[in-house]
Parts: C-alpha cells; structure tokens; sequence
C-alpha cells in the first residue's frame, strides 16, 4: 500500500543561465516571506515548467500580481514605484527586485524587526532602503544612467557588478551557474540585511538625536546656527538637511559640535547637500592646515587640535574650544578672508 503523498515544495522560478543582481535579490527576498522560506528555487526558461511555479521573476514577459509573476522585460512595462505607490516620489523602471519589494518589502521589513507593517519605523526604512540599495540595483538592470546633470539614484553598493564577476568565465570548462547563483542570492542578500541593521540600529535612533540638538540650538549659540550633538559618531548630515525642512527652520544650520573616541571636541561643517564636498560656511581660511599652538595662538582659542586644510572640519580638547572656533567663524562671515 503506497504511503502518504509528500506535499510539493513551494517553488519560485527565475531564468536559467547568467544571472544578475535584482533576480538573485528578489529570490532572497521572497524566502524572508513565511510562505516561501522553504521555496525550491526553479532557474529556467521553459514556460512549462515555469508555469508550474507559485511565484515567477525576472522571466516569463509577464507582470500580474494577482498570479504572482513579477517580469519587466516586456516591452509594455513601464512601472516605477512611483506609479505603483504614487505617494513615493521614485521614477527608476523597476526590475525585479524593485518589483518584489514594492509587494512584499513592507511585509519583510516588520517580519525582521517584530514590529506592524503599518508601524512608522517600517515606513522610514521602506523609503530608506528603497532610495539606497534597491533603487540602485533597478536602474543598472534596466540600464538607466545615473548622471544627467543631477544623480538620478544613489550608487552605494556596486553589489550588482560584484554579483556579475560570480558568473562563470567565458574560458571556464565548466559553464554551470548554479552553484553561482546561491552564491549570488547569499551576497546581495546578505548586504541587505546589513543594511537594514545598520538604518534600523545607528542611522534612524540619530534622528532623535539631531531632531533634540536643533530645538536646542539657541540655547547653545544666539545665531541658532550651531548645533551640538549629545553623543558624537552618529550619522547627522541627512537627518539634518530633512529636518530643516520638516522643522521649518529659518536660517539654515552651518556647524554641528560632537566628540570623539578620545572624548576631544570636532567642529564640523554643514555641508550644501549630501553629495558635495562644498560647505555652507568652512572654518576660517588662515587657519587651515594648522595645528595645536601655532592654531590656538593665530586664532586667540586655547586648546586647539586642527582645522583640516579644505577647512571642513577642526579639532579641540574642550567643548567650550570647539564652540568658540564656530563662534568665530560666524562672525566674520562675508568678510574677505
């Protein structure tokens, strides 16, 4: 008498042959899920055994939800995350890890950290995760530039050139990508989930820190210009120019005060935007390039380290040092160096 029928495994299908990053990202990400972490993982083009699979990706020249096929190759497909979730601002075509993450990241993002899809934290890294990995991984599958004139995606990751090199030779005897793609999917799927510990653990518990040092800001300086940071090494600069806006402040911000490792104060410069290395006010131009008392005596500040020689930053042993120094700076803004 033959025994029980064993219950199929769930199976995801994806092409055969070389692979690339958003196919072996969206795998990775769809057994995060519940209902696929024990998925057989099916590479082909055959339509019918791809038409056996509960979820498809990156093949079949079909996108519909509904029956879980998730392609953009298609010529109709035209999709971004802004036209499936218009409240997102992002234009970048989709590929198919954009695609996955559109449907399940929200899922995947509350099942990692135990909290509510619905819970403002998973929201933030959506967004965040969204503009600095995923995106990025979109446009190069689809062969979108990332220059015009201004960036169109973050680049952080080159994650998908590193993916392309696990691909076989063209010379290798043995041509089975396979072994690869495992490879590939344990890569970038290893990545993403260091970035989601990094944004979940440093990056978003800064953002109270700078959101509490700029409605402290006139209490350290008159000008409201100068900020200190109640605990130094956080990530401040994006936080910061968000909150400018969202806190509607008047005059922008043009240095943040914070120690070190070694518990000595820094003095650093705001910048004009997250990808510049101009300064909305540097530290005085005759006193870059110095150090220790041939600083403290040009600039009248006891206990100086350094000011660096672009001006974006300088050291001193005490808070009341650091503070002078952009004190100074301040006040001589608009006059000529």
């Amino acid at each position: 008498m033959p025994g029980p029928k064993r219950a199929r495994l769930t199976r995801i299908g994806t092409h055969g042959g070389t692979f690339h990053c958003d196919e072996a990202l969206a795998c990775f990400l769809l057994k995060l899920l519940p209902s696929y972490q024990d998925a057989e993982i099916i590479r082909t083009r055959d339509p019918q055994l791809l038409s056996s699979c509960d979820v498809v990706v990156d093949v079949g020249g079909e996108y519909d939800p509904q029956k879980h096929r998730y392609d953009h190759h298609q010529r109709s497909f035209n999709e971004t995350m802004h036209s499936l979730k218009p409240d997102k601002p992002w234009q970048t075509k989709l590929s198919s890890a954009g695609l996955v993450y559109v449907h399940f990241g929200s899922q995947i993002l509350a099942n990692k950290l135990g909290l509510k899809e619905e819970d403002p934290v998973v929201c933030l890294l959506y967004d965040k995760l969204y503009e600095n990995f995923i995106e990025e991984i979109d446009a190069i599958d689809n062969g979108i530039s990332q220059w015009d004139e201004e960036p169109r995606y973050a680049m952080s990751t080159n994650v998908s050139s590193r993916v392309g090199y696990l691909n076989p030779r063209w010379n290798d005897k043995d041509q089975d990508t396979e072994a690869g793609f495992q490879k590939a999917m344990r890569l970038v799927g290893h990545e993403f989930l260091d970035r989601l510990d990094y944004y979940y653990r440093s990056w978003h518990p800064a953002r109270s820190l700078v959101e509490d040092a700029i409605q402290q800001r006139f209490e350290v300086d008159p000008s409201g210009e100068i900020l200190v940071l109640a605990q130094g090494g956080c990530p401040w600069k994006e936080h910061l120019l968000q909150l400018e806006q969202t806190m509607d402040v008047k005059k922008p911000l043009k240095f943040v005060l914070y120690t070190d490792l070694s518990g000595q104060w820094r003095v650093q410069c705001v910048p004009v935007g997250l990808r510049t290395f101009q300064n909305r006010l540097p530290l005085l131009e005759e006193w870059r390039g110095l150090r220790e008392e041939d600083l403290s005596q040009l600039s009248g500040i006891p206990d100086c380290i350094f000011v660096h020689s672009s001006g974006f930053i300088g050291g001193n042993r005490t808070k009341e040092g650091a503070l002078e120094m952009a004190r100074k700076t301040l006040a001589q803004q608009g006059e000529p160096n």
